[in-house]
């Protein structure tokens, strides 16, 4: 990519987003990590290399650029480009419900749909007066656990993770939301329930790795920036689900839920515990895979989740 030509005839923000889009397009880009197609992430990397909103009203695209903001731009786009790496780690950040994060290789780029849920506070799925205790687990870059702190004003949130690199990176997104000093969310780090303190958690809520051996072979290159660890779970993608299952129940108070992301190893989980009635969620804004139990379904299947 030759920028200083592309620079010369590419004069406002709209030229850069169209020849963005058209790229992008061009080179079969993966779509796949928060942005939903082409001309949404070209405008995106344009608005923020520019230190401009993500919502920059339109009047403001037929501006005339200085040579420098348009190599700035085209420079993001490069390297969104040449190295397929996901927008997010080109601009280190994130949004995950309506929330900005920091967001870098250390933990896998926000985009569960179970930020639909946590906007609408789970409803009706649990009383929201309720809920005094959550639990995020695998929690990553924080986003569902400090999510949940905005939903749940008057809660504690703990959030845990098996990796030390996530966990910096969640506690650096609890400090850009102002709730280190408020004791609110707490940090673990643990394996699963392995360091959770005994107790009982209205809300347990798990993005936890569930690519399977075959799929994570075929995912498109943009996965390869993330960690392999929040990925991928074993042959079936069901390394970290069944131990979770097992665990949880133990730590769900008795009006408790527990909301679990699975995505595209739906099927397998299926296939393997296919007596246990699941609630699998819908979404508006899309997405799949996630399902709901009670702590009465949890107790009332142990004996079936300890079989595996």
């Amino acid at each position: 990519m030759n920028i200083r030509a592309i620079a010369g005839e590419l004069q406002t923000i709209r030229d850069l987003v169209r020849w963005g889009t058209s790229q992008f397009n061009k080179e079969g880009l993966c779509f796949a990590h928060g942005m939903p197609n082409a001309l949404d992430e070209a405008v995106y990397l344009c608005l923020t290399s520019l230190h401009l909103p993500p919502d920059l009203g339109q009047e403001y695209f037929d501006c005339r650029l200085t040579h420098h903001e348009k190599r700035a731009v085209l420079e993001s786009y490069r390297e969104r480009i040449h190295k397929r790496m996901p927008a997010a780690y080109i601009t280190n950040e994130a949004w995950f419900a309506g929330l900005n994060f920091y967001i870098d290789s250390r933990v896998l780029i926000p985009r569960s749909p179970i930020a639909e849920l946590v906007e609408r506070q789970f409803s009706p799925w649990i009383d929201t007066n309720r809920v005094e205790r959550i639990l995020d687990l695998c929690t990553g870059s924080g986003c569902i656990a400090i999510a949940c702190a905005y939903a749940f004003e008057h809660a504690r949130v703990v959030c845990s993770d098996v990796s030390k690199d996530a966990l910096d990176v969640a506690a650096i997104n609890r400090a850009k939301h102002g709730l280190e000093d408020q004791g609110r969310v707490q940090l673990i780090e643990s394996d699963l329930f392995e360091n959770i303190p005994a107790q009982n958690f209205d809300i347990i809520v798990a993005n936890p790795p569930y690519v399977s051996v075959e799929e994570m072979v075929e995912l498109d290159k943009e996965f390869g920036y993330e960690p392999h660890s929040g990925l991928a779970a074993g042959e079936t993608g069901m390394d970290i689900v069944i131990p979770l299952l097992q665990q949880a129940g133990d730590y769900l108070s008795d009006h408790g839920i527990l909301v679990v992301e699975v995505g595209y190893s739906m099927p397998a989980l299926l296939q393997l515990l296919p007596e246990v009635p699941f609630t699998w969620l819908e979404f508006v804004h899309g997405g799949e895979g996630v399902f709901l139990l009670t702590a009465e379904q949890l107790r009332a299947c142990q004996e079936l989740f300890d079989a595996l």
